[in-house]
């Protein structure tokens, strides 16, 4: 049981080592143009995942405190624009 409640903590580098370990089996899998794409997965998919998990970490005060600022920005460049017609 001891052996199952740490690899539930060290979920990760259990998951890096399946991964590896996987590829070492059926390296096909991940070759340009087979079936996981890479060449579209590592360069859009993956990318958009990585950004949209660190959003997802940001503290809700952070986010709601640029989501005001954002009007006071536009009107400030609209005016500032206005002024050397």
């Amino acid at each position: 049981m001891r052996l199952l409640e740490r690899a539930r903590k060290e979920w990760f580098l259990v998951g890096i080592v399946v991964a590896i370990g996987a590829a070492k089996l059926e390296p096909s899998v991940g070759v340009h143009g087979g079936p996981l794409k890479p060449e579209i997965t590592v360069s859009y998919i993956a990318v958009a995942t990585i950004f949209f998990n660190s959003g997802l970490s940001l503290k809700t005060e952070f986010a709601d405190s640029r989501l005001h600022a954002s009007p006071c920005v536009l009107r400030r460049d609209f005016n500032q624009g206005s002024w050397w017609k």
